[in-house]
């Protein structure tokens, strides 16, 4: 499925110089989730999704589609990129490389929002009537520990912006978050993808999927969903690593 809403104009930063390297929050975050990663000798692009952060925030166009659409009219202006999202950002990064692969030479996935096995699956629809109902305060609740930054970005959060992109990454008929659909779109994809897991199964689940030659999964025991932020110096020396070894 294709966007059917218009294209936003993105608040975004852009620094250093070299090769481009786009980094994608997550739900309900913003570009600051970023602020402890530094990758040096690259051009880092860090944005607001359309309805968080700084950019605009319209009544409706919150699948991934189309957040990866307003992230095509982005980085056209700066060329082919190495794409990292983290959690719901992980699931754009993915659907961008898809809809656009001209666009992206890789993809790094940092816990992503896709891959929930049966027992997740059932609780979809509750958790996003919750959300329609309650807004950001559900989503507290749904993600449980969270740091005092991490939370205060997420209450910041438009309630229907946190519902419609729950429902645009699990509900809505072409979601990729349950695993059937998630492993056929993966099998798609046509660029090399380094995915980071804190949790064994879901590694092991990632580790059955069809993926492009030169990716990679990678767990990190003992880390949390926000493991970029708890491991900064960690996480940017395995990025470049990886990404020398598939020519990112």
């Amino acid at each position: 499925m294709q966007p059917d809403v218009e294209a936003v104009r993105l608040c975004f930063t852009a620094e250093g110089a070299g090769e481009p390297i786009l980094l994608v929050h997550g739900w309900g975050g913003d570009g600051r989730s970023w602020d402890p990663v530094r990758f040096a000798g690259r051009r880092v692009v860090t944005v607001d999704l359309r309805g968080h952060g700084q950019s605009p925030v319209p009544s409706g166009g919150y699948r991934p589609h189309d957040y990866a659409a307003d992230l095509a009219s982005l980085v056209e202006a700066f060329g082919p990129v190495v794409a990292v999202g983290h959690s719901m950002g992980g699931q754009i990064v993915v659907r961008l490389a898809l809809d656009r692969p001209d666009l992206v030479r890789a993809v790094v996935a940092i816990d992503p929002a896709y891959g929930a096995d049966e027992v997740e699956a059932a609780s979809f629809q509750q958790r996003l009537t919750d959300l329609r109902r309650d807004g950001a305060a559900a989503a507290v609740r749904q993600l449980g520990d969270l740091t005092d930054e991490v939370r205060d970005q997420l209450l910041r959060t438009p309630g229907h912006v946190l519902a419609e992109s729950y429902a645009g990454m699990y509900t809505d008929p072409d979601a990729i978050g349950a695993r059937p659909a998630a492993a056929k779109a993966l099998a798609s994809l046509e660029r090399p993808v380094l995915c980071i897991r804190p949790t064994p199964s879901m590694a092991a689940w990632d580790l059955t999927c069809a993926l492009r030659p030169g990716s990679r999964v990678v767990l990190w025991p003992g880390a949390g969903h926000f493991l970029h932020r708890e491991r900064p110096e960690a996480f940017a020396r395995l990025v470049n690593s990886w990404l020398g070894q598939v020519g990112g």
